[in-house]
């Protein structure tokens, strides 16, 4: 389902996109699900078409997406290996409390350091 946080500061389509590419990647979302269209998604998150359109045209760019005339459907891809996925939960559930984005610059600082002691 997806949902407009009117209080992120994401844009609506950047919500829809991340969202939508987020239940794709963990396979939520199967290859050959039909998507809702574009006006549809629209009106029932009481949104413009165009937003719609622009998050699913930048997914189909993403590769996550593929449109024709009979619409929009999910395309086959590699989802995120199970083990990666166990260790994201594991990881969560040690956070403490901690926000999403300052979970993320956690991974992101981690990430750097590990590179830097990879390269020397």
């Amino acid at each position: 389902m997806i949902t407009i946080d009117e209080s992120d500061p994401t844009p609506p389509f950047g919500q829809i996109r991340r969202q939508l590419a987020d239940e794709i990647r963990v396979g939520n979302l199967a290859p050959g699900h039909k998507l809702p269209s574009v006006r549809q998604l629209a009106g029932d998150l009481r949104l413009a078409a165009g937003t719609v359109a622009r998050a699913y045209s930048e997914l189909e760019a993403d590769g996550l997406l593929e449109s024709n005339r009979t619409g929009t459907r999910v395309k086959q891809i590699d989802a995120f290996p199970t083990q990666a996925r166990e260790a994201a939960r594991a990881y969560i559930a040690s956070l403490n409390g901690l926000t999403l984005e300052d979970a993320i610059r956690a991974v992101r600082a981690e990430w750097k350091t590990t590179e830097e002691a990879a390269t020397r």
